[in-house]
């Protein structure tokens, strides 16, 4: 993964990262009440000890700790893991944040019994064995037959189609309405592509066009799958957006106790 280049993308997006969504606080709502689903059904009543290790600027992280979890949120940009913080404070959440490679997560082993991570956050790392060192790390700061919770986007439809953009998303505020969309320029191997992230702002009688670039690598469920499985997971399970009510398909899977 080019360090740099995701950082930058994250930091110079932070700002303006709300705006995808039609009612910021709403998605978080609905996000963190589906999520929630999933964990009381694997782990029973709660509330649970949860690391968002790519928390953004805060969507699932705050979510979550509103609905009384104790969550800590690490991101490799600053700026969105300092945008999380005060957005949390100014909501009445606790959460503790730090910025971190999720390759490189700076907790104690057995420590959390979740780990989230969402939002096609994964997918940014585009070699084998960056992923299973997320994977083995997301593992290790898990407790015994604590759970992984990972969403993607469904590259298994985008590897059938690629996609070259997608649909403009128009957000409404009190001075006018925001566009985004994004660019989609697939590389000969058919599995990574780079990203231009596109925002048009509302600026007097004209638009602020704010363009971030950033690359991906479109994982199936059935890689994904594998690198779970290699990385020590057991009970990996996919919950489908028809069927879980979230937005992106859902890899859960389970670290198994000590010894096995």
């Amino acid at each position: 993964m080019p360090d740099s280049s995701v950082r930058d993308f994250y930091d110079r997006l932070a700002p303006d990262h709300h705006l995808i969504f039609a009612d910021w606080d709403t998605s978080m709502a609905h996000q963190a009440e589906v999520l929630g689903g999933l964990l009381r059904r694997h782990l029973g009543a709660g509330p649970y000890r949860i690391l968002d290790c790519s928390c953004g600027i805060g969507t699932q992280a705050i979510g979550l700790a509103l609905a009384g979890h104790r969550v800590v949120g690490s991101d490799v940009s600053p700026v969105a893991a300092a945008r999380a913080a005060a957005e949390a404070t100014a909501r009445g959440a606790g959460l503790a944040v730090a910025a971190a490679d999720m390759r490189l997560l700076p907790f104690r082993s057995s420590v959390f019994d979740v780990v989230v991570c969402a939002d096609n956050s994964l997918p940014h790392l585009l070699t084998a064995p960056d992923v299973e060192a997320a994977l083995l790390g997301m593992r290790r700061v898990l407790r015994d037959d604590g759970l992984l919770v990972i969403t993607v986007r469904d590259y298994d439809e985008a590897r059938r189609d690629s996609p070259t953009a997608t649909p403009p998303r128009v957000t409404r505020r009190p001075d006018g309405q925001v566009i985004t969309f994004q660019l989609w320029h697939w590389h000969e191997d058919g599995e990574r592509y780079d990203l231009e992230h596109f925002q048009l702002v509302p600026e007097g009688d004209t638009w602020d066009v704010r363009v971030r670039r950033t690359t991906y690598w479109a994982l199936t469920r059935a890689q994904l799958t594998e690198f779970a499985a290699e990385a020590g997971f057991t009970g990996i399970t996919w919950h489908t957006p028809h069927l879980s009510g979230y937005y992106q398909p859902v890899l859960t899977a389970r670290r198994p106790p000590s010894g096995r």
